[in-house]
């Protein structure tokens, strides 16, 4: 049977902050578990070495893998900006510790580490200044990919990967997790549509031209009209663009898109800027974020949600940057799991599944339950 712990300390001094939660580890799992995950913040960075020697001394865990964040999470408590440490350790876990680099050719970028005939689930913390992640969810693995991107540093060099005894400041880390260890994903976009879907009718890469036959800001200054003014305001602090994922259903709801930024538009050529490539055909719909949704659509997620142990990976722009409380998503998630270990990151961008298909979201909450 599967044992789960998770740990957090604030405390600034690393030794004494380590030596807090491999106490709290070491009685809620044992010695020697398959897998530890470790998160700290910016304020550990120097002694991160001394950290994972630490871990391995006392642990001793099979597998060990961590990142740098500027805030991370404990239990229900998100820690933000703050000095500390969250270790996380489960036994009957088995996992295979994976090393990435990613290397731009003539063809693009190349991963190289993930190991052939990968099959299971990968978790994964990359650097987001020194490895493409899209480079990975692209290179056709039927792998499901989990985690999220370190962010203690606004510059390359300055975060810290953790893979055994090793850190890195470069590239990603990862452990696979075998495909007997039944993981499930919640990813909350936190997001809702506003008036109604369009298809693409011409487009360019990432430039929309026309939806639905009509010049795309044109169909935008039609959707705008229609608004209430509650509706005016979310969008003056942002507007999103929803990519349909799976095209054969007649109706479309909060889960069944892809949110992406919309980054411009030309009110000239009338055509829309978007953070993604859009083919002529695909489906999509106008969006907007604030607190209420994205507090709703998690819990709504979470719900359903039945697990022993959860790691979350939520966007560093979430937080008190848009709930008016600390501890939004940590809290929900510790009690959807009936206050099961939970432990995790904020990052700069994060990584799960959406409609069975591997995706970086931003602003987003991917939470891993363990079954």
């Amino acid at each position: 049977m599967s044992r789960y712990g998770a740990a957090l300390s604030e405390h600034p001094d690393s030794a004494s902050a380590v030596g807090e939660v491999l106490g709290e580890i070491l009685e809620a799992v044992g010695p020697s578990p398959d897998l530890a995950v470790v998160f700290t913040s910016a304020s550990h960075r120097e002694a991160i070495s001394e950290v994972a020697d630490a871990i391995h001394q006392v642990l001793t865990p099979s597998a060990l893998v961590g990142a740098t964040a500027i805030s991370v999470i404990g239990g229900p408590l998100e820690v933000e900006e703050r000095p500390a440490v969250s270790l996380w350790a489960a036994s009957q876990c088995p996992a295979q510790s994976v090393r990435l680099e990613a290397v731009r050719g003539p063809d693009g970028w190349a991963v190289g580490g993930m190991p052939a005939n990968a099959a299971g689930t990968l978790l994964v913390l990359p650097d987001p200044f020194t490895f493409p992640s899209d480079a990975l969810l692209n290179t056709g693995s039927e792998t499901t990919v989990v985690g999220g991107l370190a962010s203690a540093a606004g510059r390359p060099g300055g975060n810290r990967l953790i893979l055994g005894r090793q850190v890195f400041d470069d590239g990603a880390v990862g452990v696979l997790l075998d495909p007997q260890v039944e993981v499930r994903t919640v990813v909350s976009q936190g997001c809702r549509p506003i008036g109604q879907p369009f298809t693409i009718t011409k487009s360019e890469g990432n430039i929309v031209s026309e939806m639905g036959g009509r010049p795309a800001v044109d169909r935008l200054r039609e959707i705008l009209l229609g608004l209430d003014d509650a509706e005016r305001a979310l969008v003056s602090k942002g507007l999103h663009i929803g990519i349909v994922i799976d095209e054969h259903k007649s109706e479309f709801d909060r889960g069944d898109f892809l949110i992406r930024g919309l980054i411009g538009a030309d009110e000239d050529s009338g055509a829309l800027a978007v953070g993604d490539s859009l083919e002529v055909g695909t489906t999509v719909q106008f969006q907007v974020r604030d607190a209420a949704t994205a507090d709703e659509d998690l819990r709504e997620l979470m719900a359903d949600a039945s697990a022993a142990s959860a790691l979350v990976f939520t966007c560093n722009g979430r937080g008190t940057h848009l709930f008016e409380g600390p501890d939004h998503d940590a809290a929900v998630v510790f009690e959807a799991l009936q206050r099961a270990p939970v432990a995790g990151m904020f990052c700069a961008g994060e990584l799960g599944p959406i409609g069975g298909r591997n995706f970086l979201h931003g602003f987003t909450a991917s939470v891993v339950l363990f079954p």
